[in-house]
């Protein structure tokens, strides 16, 4: 691959991965805010409007991990895992900042916002950890076992075993910590893990046409091509 398509090949990697750790840091931010959606009136939805942000992570993943291979999936991975804590840190910093006397934002409020951004991040880590590195190796025993081909296959399998992991998890972390009362783990985990799964269906056709939008930039051709710009 000529110089000038590596190039081009290493931004498009860096933007993927710049998209994954503002949706990464974002969802678990805005996390304690909960919202209804009742999508043509078949369901009632009630999420946290950090799950709007947080399975745009495994498309991510899962469109890093077809083009790039699983190194390069692994390594988004971990730098999320450094941008979480370093938003955190920004967190903390924040809090313990007083509030001048004309701030439009008081620390009371302040605190309440963020108060259990702490307990969320940890929470979050924990199955984000869990949940991306099971999403990265289940995308590639399916890549292996149907030879690089059936794409939808390995995007929807990995998504739906590793948002399951994720969902659970994470609810029942923040609901071991009191963030959130046990009689909702339940109701939060079925919406949550049916608004995961209907998202991965619906991303299915964006990841087939990006796949192979990107193939045929760089002249990649067979069915589970990956760039080659490691070795």
């Amino acid at each position: 691959m000529q110089q000038e398509k590596i190039n081009q090949a290493e931004t498009l990697y860096l933007i993927l991965a710049g998209l994954f750790i503002t949706a990464l840091v974002t969802s678990n931010l805005i996390f304690q805010k909960f919202f209804s959606w009742n999508p043509f009136g078949l369901y009632e939805f009630e999420l946290s409007v950090g799950i709007i942000a947080y399975p745009v992570t495994f498309l991510i993943t899962d469109i890093i991990s077809e083009i790039y291979g699983r190194k390069r999936a692994n390594k988004v991975v971990i730098a999320g895992i450094f941008a979480s804590f370093f938003a955190l840190l920004i967190v903390v910093v924040s809090t313990e900042a007083p509030a001048t006397s004309w701030s439009p934002i008081s620390d009371g409020i302040f605190k309440k916002v963020f108060g259990f951004t702490y307990v969320a991040v940890g929470a979050s880590l924990a199955a984000y950890l869990l949940a991306q590195f099971l999403d990265v190796q289940v995308f590639h025993f399916w890549k292996r076992l149907t030879n690089g081909k059936h794409l939808w296959l390995r995007n929807n399998f990995s998504t739906f075993s590793s948002q399951l992991v994720d969902t659970a998890s994470v609810l029942f972390l923040l609901c071991s910590f009191g963030v959130i009362e046990w009689e909702l783990f339940g109701i939060l985990l079925l919406n949550g893990y049916i608004f995961k799964v209907l998202f991965a269906l619906v991303d299915t056709p964006i990841i087939y046409f990006l796949v192979y939008v990107v193939r045929k930039h760089f002249g990649v051709s067979g069915h589970g091509a990956e760039l080659e710009l490691d070795k």
